[in-house]
């Protein structure tokens, strides 16, 4: 069953007073305001698809919560089109099929306006095809492999390009410690195989040899780590410098780590690169013997920035736990979501063709001080950030990109997709537009 949450709940309501920036949604609340009139009419529907229970229950559930209060401080502005918006909260429990029935469930029962949701790339591609059956509208908010482009997708996590590829050129620089060799270790499922594979190519084409580059999955879950992070302590006794790029993703990362700090491994020895390992994760970890290890992510809750100060403000005050941490999906929903009330706002209507549409080219400031924008491939611009572990569980930034980095939906580093684009603006309108036979593969996605 949905929980359907009442768009004027008095716990939503509580001291919220989320700070999004003036030149998307206008004012700050803060206390003492004055509220906007309360929206009336049938409420608008917003679905939201994320695990409460299961392996990435540890991720998600913290994505379910920024998204109420997102919704919650919209209707304290006076709602969306004048009418209140109402969170229909479903639990796909970690459980791929079952993350594509409650897709169907949110667009064809309950009548959702937009669906924000999904975590893992398998869960995704679960509900790709209901999305683009029923022309629904889905904000993925977590980096991901790429090498897709849907016209009912919009892709608020980083590209490979955003995240896998800038974080493998600090690791190769002297800065970042002059790695020439690699373990890849990940979970073993589609994001990991896939941006494992961009990656085997792009350390090839940077000389890195083949010897030189070991490859490992483990399934969702993985609790007993001691062989594998014992062979990664072998592979970097080779004489080289070696660093692991991890994409293991939700509780298996919690004894990895501890297996590391088990057996010796500090950042120092090896240093590791997580794309799936963000506040929220280390808030259930001892961090001491992971410090200095590195993360790469588009956003981290230690950037100071007015718009982050009042972002991790509110976010206390809605859980009523100065503890919660914020991380990098959360800032994604943050502006996907804003981006959307942009859209419908300029359309007039919950429409999902017309609001498709309408995204690409909306403006959103992001919370570390630049601006996002919605591009042709639904994709966003993003800054990348290196951060290292603290002994508190916060990141350090020890680098980040000079400019904001476009997504690109289909990678150079693939010989079957080194030219393609995807570009739904007119006149192209195609997810997988071949750029040297002027061709569209598919109007919807590869």
């Amino acid at each position: 069953m949905s929980a359907k949450l009442p768009p004027f709940s008095r716990r939503a309501f509580g001291r919220l007073a989320l700070a999004s920036s003036a030149a998307a949604l206008g004012a700050v609340w803060k206390p003492g305001d004055a509220l906007a009139a309360p929206p009336k009419g049938e409420p608008i529907k917003v679905g939201i698809l994320h695990s409460l229970s299961g392996t990435m229950a540890i991720s998600e559930t913290t994505l379910k919560d920024v998204m109420l209060m997102l919704i919650a401080e919209q209707n304290r502005k006076g709602g969306l089109l004048g009418r209140p918006l109402e969170a229909v909260v479903v639990d796909p429990a970690s459980n791929w099929p079952l993350f594509a029935e409650k897709a169907r469930q949110l667009l064809s029962v309950d009548k959702v306006a937009a669906v924000f949701g999904c975590w893992t790339s398998v869960s995704r591609k679960s509900v790709l095809p209901v999305f683009e059956e029923l022309d629904g509208v889905l904000f993925y908010p977590v980096q991901y492999e790429g090498q897709e482009c849907s016209r009912n997708i919009f892709y608020t996590g980083a590209a490979p390009n955003q995240q896998a590829i800038p974080a493998v050129d600090y690791l190769l620089s002297e800065e970042g410690g002059g790695a020439r060799r690699f373990a890849l270790v990940g979970t073993d499922y589609v994001y990991p195989r896939t941006t494992n594979q961009i990656l085997l190519n792009y350390l090839k084409a940077k000389g890195i040899k083949e010897e030189d580059i070991m490859v490992n999955y483990t399934p969702f879950g993985q609790s007993d780590w001691q062989t594998i992070v014992s062979q990664i302590k072998t592979f970097g006794s080779a004489g080289k410098k070696t660093a692991v790029v991890s994409t293991i993703n939700g509780d298996a990362n919690v004894p990895f780590y501890k297996e590391l700090g088990n057996q010796g491994i500090s950042a120092t020895d090896i240093p590791v690169m997580a794309f799936s390992v963000g506040e929220e994760e280390l808030a259930g970890m001892d961090t001491r013997p992971l410090v200095g290890q590195l993360a790469a992510w588009n956003y981290f809750e230690s950037i100071n920035t007015p718009a982050n100060e009042a972002f991790i403000k509110e976010w206390h005050a809605f859980t009523k736990n100065p503890k919660r941490t914020t991380n990098d999906p959360m800032e994604a929903h943050y502006i996907g979501f804003n981006m959307w009330v942009q859209a419908v706002t300029k359309v007039g209507s919950t429409d999902h063709d017309k609001v498709i549409d309408a995204m690409i080219g909306i403006r959103q400031p992001n919370l570390t001080g630049g601006i996002a924008e919605m591009l042709p491939d639904h994709h966003l611009t993003k800054p990348v950030y290196i951060g290292e572990i603290q002994d508190d569980g916060q990141f350090s930034v020890v680098w980040k990109t000079p400019e904001l980095v476009p997504g690109q939906a289909w990678s150079p580093w693939v010989p079957e997709t080194k030219d393609l684009i995807g570009d739904w603006s007119k006149p192209i309108v195609c997810g997988n537009y071949n750029t040297v036979t002027k061709t569209c593969l598919s109007k919807k996605h590869a």
